[in-house]
């Protein structure tokens, strides 16, 4: 399975990976070479990742995850972004409730 990275989850990643640092330049500067090449086994809207490592290069040493967020609504839900090697591997939405989400919410987090 390999397919284009679904607008919905790239605007999710843009949104992780706002700040001016290095590791968040250069890993939004990955998102237009992305494709997904996995979803979760459990039917949520997690996907496996991967990058053009031709078209883009490698962030910089960081730890993983490399963004994470609860989102505003639903209240209940959370993000990760992990990386492999500085590239982009995985987005991963998780809930503390029963069910799982399993379409991208829109990328509106809440404070912390």
């Amino acid at each position: 399975m390999t397919e284009p990275l679904p607008h919905n989850a790239a605007a999710t990643l843009r949104a992780l990976l706002t700040g001016t640092d290095p590791v968040s330049a250069a890993l939004r500067a990955q998102i237009p070479y992305t494709r997904v090449t996995g979803t979760c086994g459990c039917g949520c809207a997690t996907v496996d990742l991967d990058v053009d490592r031709a078209q883009a290069p490698p962030a910089p040493a960081h730890d993983n995850p490399a963004a994470d967020a609860w989102y505003a609504v639903p209240d209940d839900a959370g993000v990760l972004v992990f990386t492999a090697d500085g590239y982009l591997a995985s987005l991963e939405i998780y809930s503390t409730a029963d069910e799982p989400i399993t379409d991208w919410p829109e990328p509106h987090f809440a404070q912390r």
